[in-house]
């Protein structure tokens, strides 16, 4: 796969420099994995870091105070809290509140144009009889976490504010414009269970992700490379990305300099680590196993949820991320859009089990082959085909 790359009036030499680079690494891993499938041509319009530095500051603040909604809501959940959704995951009255917190940071804070914002929550379930209890809790909550905004003005919302509020999430996406995508609270059953969970912002221009913002309450600052638990007080890291201008990461209740974070540069696979889904249902733990036996990868996998895996892929906590949803299972656009670009702008590259970059200008759903792995730049091409090889071997046994 080749990248024609145009150099724009606003786009600074290092940024162009920098997308030739990118171009340059991905034509040269397209032919050593002898990958047709790809197009001939990807056109990447080169844009200047300055010019998402709005959108970016008003991402970090969305995702930020949404974290800390959420934070509240994870010190006292109530089982009251959890409702049951048709997929059967459960959602919490922090999901519908981390939504309803970043909509209205992200309408005022770039009121100049129209938000078109792709999530994951409606407010279908909270307009049903019985749902009067609930909403009134939610909309509290969300006036009790603005309250001292002064973006806000001291102002407060009705019941009927904040349905209206997370019905801002019903955008459609797709391949022209401008569009926002969140996940609320990444990893729903982390949450419920005390462990990780992602406040999940990306933003897709004409199909493409551009922009990305991972707040993560309960990964450490420190590594959590081979399953280590952190002795470390600093909790709670908040990762970003633009497009050709790298991902940084920051304590999230802090405003200490931000760090630049790069991928693990590990090449033998005998010496790097995997991530993989925490829960069975969400990823293939057999396949994965196989893969990683192919590949000689001794350590244990690291399980986590949400796309705080993306997060601590980022800054080289391990080297490979695998995931394999069971059969019938479609991958949504707000599962991966933040996390693909903090990993990719960090150095590495995120595919489907084919070897082809995620497409999310299709909607709400990702069009993929079988799953999506993540690597660098020297373990993608050998974890290509040991996925490959075990599919093959899986779909071979399975027809006997």
């Amino acid at each position: 796969m080749s990248i024609n790359c145009f150099r724009t009036a606003k786009a600074p030499l290092q940024t162009f420099a920098l997308v030739t680079s990118i171009s340059r690494r991905h034509r040269d891993l397209s032919n050593r994995l002898g990958n047709k499938s790809s197009p001939s041509f990807v056109t990447l319009r080169v844009v200047s870091s300055m010019a998402y530095e709005k959108e970016l500051d008003a991402a970090k603040k969305a995702a930020s105070l949404a974290a800390r909604l959420c934070q509240k809501v994870q010190k006292a959940l109530l089982q009251s809290d959890v409702q049951s959704k048709s997929d059967k995951s459960p959602v919490t009255i922090a999901d519908y509140g981390s939504q309803a917190v970043v909509s209205l940071v992200l309408e005022k804070e770039l009121s100049s144009e129209p938000l078109s914002l792709v999530a994951e929550e409606d407010s279908g379930d909270l307009r049903k009889d019985g749902s009067q209890d609930i909403l009134e809790r939610i909309t509290k909550l969300v006036n009790d976490t603005i309250a001292t905004e002064e973006l806000f003005g001291g102002s407060t919302l009705s019941t009927d504010d904040l349905l209206r509020t997370i019905d801002y999430g019903s955008s459609e996406g797709g391949p022209n414009g401008r569009h926002w995508v969140l996940d609320p609270i990444d990893g729903t059953k982390g949450f419920l269970r005390g462990d990780q969970y992602a406040v999940a912002l990306g933003l897709l221009e004409e199909g493409k992700v551009v922009l990305g913002v991972l707040a993560c309450p309960n990964l450490p600052l420190a590594s959590i490379a081979g399953n280590k638990s952190s002795s470390s007080d600093e909790m709670g890291c908040l990762f970003f990305a633009t497009i050709g201008s790298g991902t940084y990461m920051q304590l999230l209740d802090s405003k200490s300099p931000p760090a630049k974070v790069q991928v693990s540069s590990v090449e033998n696979p005998e010496e790097a680590s995997f991530f993989e889904s925490f829960e069975g249902a969400h990823s293939l733990h057999d396949l994965s196993s196989s893969i990683a036996n192919k590949l000689g990868v001794k350590a244990p996998p690291v399980r986590i949820d949400s796309q705080a895996k993306y997060g601590a892929l980022s800054r080289g906590d391990g080297a490979i991320y695998l995931r394999f949803p069971h059969k019938g299972y479609r991958e949504k656009i707000w599962d991966h859009v933040a996390g693909a670009i903090v990993v990719t702008e960090a150095g590495g590259i995120v595919t489907d089990a084919a070897g082809k970059p995620l497409d999310f200008s299709k909607g709400k759903y990702l069009d993929l082959d079988t799953g999506i792995i993540v690597a660098n730049e020297k373990i993608m091409p050998l974890l290509l085909k040991a996925v490959r090889d075990s599919i093959a071997e899986q779909e071979k046994a399975s027809a006997l």
